[in-house]
């Protein structure tokens, strides 16, 4: 393996205008097998405005500006509980019988709460009874060695928690079913099919032809804002802040942080990252046309990016993934900041089986985020190459194939790119959601120069 820099044009591969659907008989299943899943009378999902994934990809429906429960029960019965601003929101869910119920303590602070003010009221007229067996879904669950005591604990707000306990009583039972829809391997969120897969490369191809607007399109003399703002953003639905951030050897590059009004000079490092539901994309380097002691440490990054898709396939374990990746960087001096690679979904971040030892295996239709940040970075220095990519079996690739024909040639297409451009034989079970996939300019001033694998 050799890797240098070489001039490649990336391919158009096309950008989809309309977002595909979701059919309404997938959100009729998730939630049932939810609830069975669960092995409670109710499962009660939690959402507001950042933790909205859960709720969004069991209904259609994410709250904006408050909360909401998602209540799963008896007969089949889907209600959704929210305050006055949601109210009309909810009919932009698919499900023909999702009931809405207000509750106005979901409401900001000084809206109207005259109606229904009282939540433990509401989930009581909702059907909760006494001695009901309740499974409540949060953002997170607490794994063996973050909570041993008796009582369970959630990550969902105490209130919601207090009036659930209230309403059921002490013959009643309150467990955390949140890894029903969240383990890293056999969570609902974890495996998707076509049509998840098809809805995360419409969002995957434009996050990252907004990113590739913003490293192709920078020029000396740009604010950071004016960068940014090339990135021509449509009103896509968004699971983090765009990211925009420079830095001189005064200090670090703060990859998280938004944009300036700062103009950056030549050499400073730079970062940005644009993620839609589905797929994330993130590119960072120098900006300059060359710096042999950056292209070093580039390159030893770019052999961890490698050792991710050499080694990762239906049926690895993750620990094996994280092996391969931290052995890789660790030559190079590097470590990966996080995870090597992880779930995403309509959060970013969904959970990861890629961690040290890890027995979890991956399995076709699991969707990722290749998310390798390599450290330690001097000050005024960034790198990172992020994209979304999913699983998928030959037999997954034919329904997709057969379902979104011109989807699946996109993924050929980019698999065909990668190969003969950059020299990287991705795997037939990994397909590539993002328009630049492996696309990394180190040099943001000479951006159509990418490292290859020669």
């Amino acid at each position: 393996m050799t890797i240098t820099l070489k001039p490649v044009t990336i391919p158009d591969f096309g950008i989809p205008l309309e977002r595909p659907a979701i059919p309404v008989a997938t959100y009729v299943a998730r939630c049932k097998t939810a609830l069975e899943r669960s092995g409670t009378d109710w499962v009660v999902v939690y959402a507001d405005r950042e933790h909205f994934a859960n709720m969004c990809f069991l209904t259609g429906f994410e709250p904006r500006f408050e909360e909401a429960l998602l209540l799963l029960g008896p007969n089949d019965r889907k209600i959704v509980v929210t305050g006055n601003e949601n109210q009309g929101y909810t009919a932009i869910s698919p499900l023909p019988d999702l009931e809405t119920m207000l509750c106005q303590s979901l409401s900001l602070m000084g809206q109207d709460r005259s109606e229904k003010p009282n939540l433990a009221a509401v989930l009581a007229e909702a059907g909760i009874r006494p001695g009901d067996s309740i499974g409540l879904a949060g953002w997170k669950y607490f794994e063996t060695a973050e909570w041993d005591l008796v009582k369970p604990s959630f990550f969902v707000p105490a209130y919601v928690v207090d009036c659930i306990a209230h309403v059921i009583g002490t013959a009643g039972s309150l467990t955390d079913a949140t890894a029903v829809l969240m383990h890293p391997e056999n969570g609902l969120r974890a495996v998707v099919d076509v049509d998840q897969i098809a809805e995360a490369e419409w969002a995957a191809t434009r996050a990252s032809a907004a990113v590739w607007r913003i490293v192709s399109g920078f020029t000396l003399g740009d604010s950071e804002l004016t960068a940014a703002a090339r990135m021509g953003y449509a009103g896509e639905a968004m699971n983090c802040h765009p990211m925009f951030a420079t830095n001189d050897a005064s200090g670090p590059v703060i990859g998280l942080r938004s944009p300036t009004a700062r103009v950056p000079d030549r050499g400073d490092g730079v970062t940005t990252a644009v993620s839609f539901w589905g797929g994330l994309t993130a590119r960072a380097g120098l900006l300059t046309d060359h710096d042999d002691r950056f292209l070093a440490v580039a390159k030893a990054y770019f052999a961890g990016l490698m050792a991710w898709y050499e080694t990762a396939d239906i049926g690895i374990e993750g620990g094996a993934i994280h092996e391969a990746v931290v052995s890789t960087l660790a030559r190079g001096n590097l470590k990966s900041a996080l995870n090597p690679g992880h779930l995403t979904g309509h959060d970013e971040w969904l959970h990861s089986p890629i961690r040290p030892g890890s027995p979890e295996k991956i399995a076709s239709g699991m969707p990722f985020q290749v998310d390798i940040i390599p450290v330690p970075m001097p000050n005024g220095w960034s790198l990172n190459c992020e994209d979304a990519v999913t699983f998928a079996d030959p037999g997954l690739r034919a329904e997709l194939t057969t379902a979104y024909p011109q989807i699946a040639a996109r993924f050929e297409a980019r698999k065909t790119y990668v190969k003969s451009q950059l020299g990287i034989d991705v795997r037939d079970n990994i397909l590539l959601l993002s328009n630049i996939p492996l696309s990394l300019p180190p040099f943001w001033l000479s951006p159509s120069t990418l490292l290859a694998n020669d």
